[in-house]
């Protein structure tokens, strides 16, 4: 039996046995020579400079440190970063892309759970559940029998903003539903947009035709508050703002200030700033539904991260074309 290459964790050391537990760990070490005990959280532990250098598979997870010059010139034998997470974006330095080094990412992974929340809030906000809990908590009555105008999942128009892989990942959740979907996003054509099964439109008309609105774009200097006063201004009466990608993409002033004319509702998984500070009026407004970043991998499912590694390790060793592999070149347009 050909002899196992060494691999060593780069994240935050809890984080490694809830992302590998027993099983997928055990999984894990027939692979490679690893020691889940020896964890970099940082690259200049006398420990783990020893045994960088004869790491050849790096497997990266949240809290990874960067992968600077001085940490590659210390690993000559590393061939690929296999990272246990979403993005890249914080570790990566132009350094691991000069060096040729194969890079994946689980981010496909961590795309479902995130699908699964939005898909569940708009069939919730289709239904103005949040209002109509409210109002059962403090009126302990309502109208059994009678049917409530203005509600409903059928034929409800749902806009996709960014056909990112949560995005993309959605839509197809959204397909078996009757709902609408239409999906904004400056780099997909008509082709690709027929291709996902829906049609493509500008961003002003998907804002002024949408009961609601779910954003899924990246962050970049360019989508910071891509959602602002004018285009809040746009989304239709009784419309619906969803928003599990980034803060910063939604100018918080602006959305505060149209929740507070009942104009609109929104659900919120992130904020800006993140958490928001304790006296933030999105806490206390009766439209607006906050909850703690939860989208993403959570609990039992971030194993499911764990398991997209290994299986990428499978792949590298038997010298298969890695399934998530990552392209340097397209980061500045990736989340």
């Amino acid at each position: 039996m050909p002899e196992r290459p060494l691999a060593m964790f780069a994240m935050t050391a809890e984080n490694v046995p809830q992302i590998f537990p027993p099983d997928v760990l055990a999984r894990l070490r027939e692979l490679v020579e690893i020691d889940p005990a020896l964890v970099a959280e940082n690259f200049t532990d006398p420990r783990v400079r020893e045994a960088l250098a004869g790491t050849e598979i790096l497997i990266t997870g949240w809290g990874c440190p960067p992968l600077d010059e001085a940490t590659l010139d210390a690993a000559p034998k590393l061939r690929a970063v296999l990272h246990a997470a979403g993005s890249v974006k914080s570790f990566t330095t132009s350094a691991v892309w000069q060096r040729g080094l194969v890079v994946s990412s689980a981010a496909g992974a961590n795309a479902l759970p995130v699908a699964e929340y939005t898909l569940a809030m708009i069939l919730l906000a289709g239904k103005d559940l949040f209002a109509y809990r409210d109002r059962l908590r403090a009126e302990r009555a309502f109208p059994y029998g009678e049917i409530v105008p203005g509600i409903g999942n059928f034929g409800r128009r749902v806009g996709v903003v960014g056909a990112s892989r949560i995005g993309r990942r959605l839509i197809e959740l959204l397909r078996p539903f009757d709902l609408r979907v239409s999906l904004a996003d400056p780099y997909v054509d008509e082709d690709g947009a027929a291709a996902l099964g829906v049609p493509l439109l500008p961003l002003d008309e998907l804002l002024g035709g949408s009961d609601i609105v779910t954003v899924h774009a990246p962050q970049t200097p360019e989508t910071r508050h891509m959602i602002g006063r004018r285009e809040l201004a746009l989304m239709p009466a009784g419309g619906v703002l969803i928003n599990t990608s980034r803060g910063a993409l939604v100018d918080h002033d602006a959305l505060v200030e149209e929740l507070r004319g009942g104009r609109i509702s929104a659900i919120l998984d992130v904020t800006d700033p993140e958490p928001l500070p304790a006296d933030s009026l999105l806490y206390e407004l009766p439209n607006a539904f906050i909850t703690p970043h939860l989208a993403g991998s959570q609990g039992n499912e971030v194993a499911r991260l764990g398991l997209t590694v290994v299986e990428e390790v499978e792949r590298l060793l038997a010298g298969k074309e890695l399934a998530f592999r990552v392209d340097g070149e397209g980061l500045e347009r990736a989340a």
